[in-house]
Order: structure tokens, then C-alpha cells, then sequence
């Protein structure tokens, strides 16, 4: 089942990181994923030792490869062919509150648009 050293779009698939195989070469392309700190594309072999940066929903994760793996396994298998030393993520404080309109609500009024600016700082009474 061990390689000598497996694709990066196969590795990150195979440990589920990405769902789908297609998923995880479109993370590649974009330039979400980095391979010791340089842009990686589909078809670059990972082996034991090399870090995996994979930005995803907006947040990094950094794995190092333990094992490269080509086929998809069980979760616990899975869970061994890598270290996972990403930061833990922000608590809901941390990261804001983004406030949103109902759905159908229609175009803001006069009222509510300067409200909206005064929260987020754009106030125009300085003219």
C-alpha cells in the first residue's frame, strides 16, 4: 500500500483532505495547495517528510506527510499517513459577525444604508 512517494492531488484525496480527486487537482491549480513552501502543482510527488500547506474555507492547514499514500482508505488508515500541525482555527468571537439581510428583504432604505456604513466605519459626516 506505501509508495516511495505518491502525487499531491492523489496524496491529499487519498488522506481526505479533498472529497474528490478533481477537487483536490483544482485546489492545486489555483494555488491553494504549497509544498515546503512553494506553489505545487497536480503532479508533484510528496514523500515522507515534506509539509503540505492547503488552504481551505479560508484557513490554512499544514500536514506533513507521514506516509504517501495513492488509494483512498479508511479514515483511521487515513488519520497515520499524516501530522496535522495547523493552527486551530479562530473562535466565532475572533472572526466577526458579518450582519446579513433576509432573503427578499429588497434594496436597502436611505435610513438602513447609512446605518450600514456607520457600522462599518464609513461614515460620511466629515463633508
Amino acid at each position: 500500500m506505501a509508495a516511495a512517494g505518491a502525487r499531491v492531488d492523489s496524496w491529499l484525496w487519498a488522506v481526505r483532505v479533498f472529497k474528490t480527486r478533481s477537487a483536490a487537482t483544482t485546489g492545486c491549480r489555483a494555488g491553494h495547495v504549497k509544498v515546503n513552501g512553494e506553489r505545487a502543482k497536480a503532479a508533484l510527488v510528496v514523500k515522507p517528510g515534506d509539509e503540505v500547506r492547503v488552504r481551505i474555507a479560508g484557513f490554512d492547514r499544514v500536514l506533513v506527510v507521514v506516509e504517501p499514500i495513492v488509494k483512498r482508505v479508511s479514515a483511521a488508515v487515513a488519520a497515520t499517513a499524516f501530522v496535522d500541525n495547523s493552527p486551530p482555527l479562530p473562535t466565532p468571537e475572533e472572526v466577526g459577525f458579518a450582519p446579513m439581510r433576509d432573503r427578499g428583504a429588497g434594496r436597502p432604505t436611505k435610513r438602513e444604508r447609512r446605518e450600514i456604513d456607520r457600522l462599518r466605519g464609513r461614515d460620511q459626516d466629515s463633508d
